[in-house]
């Protein structure tokens, strides 16, 4: 089976209500405070920060334009951008999983909202990523999930028929999205869970 997994939320931790805080202690001062900053700073992964998953805005350029929107200081916007790399962790679950999915002989792919940056830095530091055999991050070809013109570039990359792509993410709407594309799709709600999909499927 070609099996195809998001990454932020899927194989790295993506946890913004839980950096937040420690980032900006003075800014997320309560779980409200907490929850109106993580909307107002990444917009719901578009408007400014969409622009960088997309790869038509660098850093420098987020870092202004997030604080002009939001009243926060330049030191302040930087600080929790500089600070994403180290907040995408491996889920250590969801790796050993994926080990178990290529042992089975399954082909194991990635399609990814992440910004340039970002991903080069996950490609530097994990040796894990060497068992993906092809994958799309949105940088690289400026389109976003769940944007259908994704899912028909990761595919032609992929040289597979959608039905034949099953797609792993933790947002509804991009499984939607890739349901709507011909792929198969399944909602990630946590490594054990997926992992109970996949045997029920018969793919473990």
């Amino acid at each position: 089976m070609n099996l195809v997994f998001d990454f932020g939320g899927v194989v790295f931790r993506w946890q913004p209500h839980a950096f937040m805080p420690r980032l900006l202690p003075h800014r997320a001062t309560g779980e409200a405070a907490t929850a109106a900053l993580v909307l107002d700073f990444f917009q719901g992964y578009s408007g400014d920060w969409g622009d960088f998953d997309r790869g038509i805005v660098d850093e420098a350029r987020l870092a202004q334009r997030i604080a002009w929107r939001t009243g926060l200081s330049l030191d302040e916007v930087r600080t929790v951008i500089e600070a994403v790399p180290s907040e995408l962790q491996p889920m250590p679950h969801t790796v050993r999983l994926l080990e178990r999915l290529r042992e089975r002989g399954h082909r194991l792919f990635f399609l990814s909202n992440m910004p340039a940056p970002y991903a080069a830095h996950l490609r530097a530091a994990h040796d894990f990523l060497r068992w993906f055999d092809d994958g799309v991050f949105s940088s690289q070809v400026h389109l976003v999930k769940p944007e259908p013109a994704i899912f028909h570039e990761a595919r032609r990359r992929f040289g597979a028929p959608a039905q034949e792509l099953l797609f792993v993410d933790d947002h509804a709407l991009n499984v939607t999205a890739a349901r709507a594309a011909g792929w198969q799709a399944m909602l990630f709600l946590s490594a054990p869970q997926c992992e109970a999909e996949f045997a029920e499927k018969g793919l473990l």
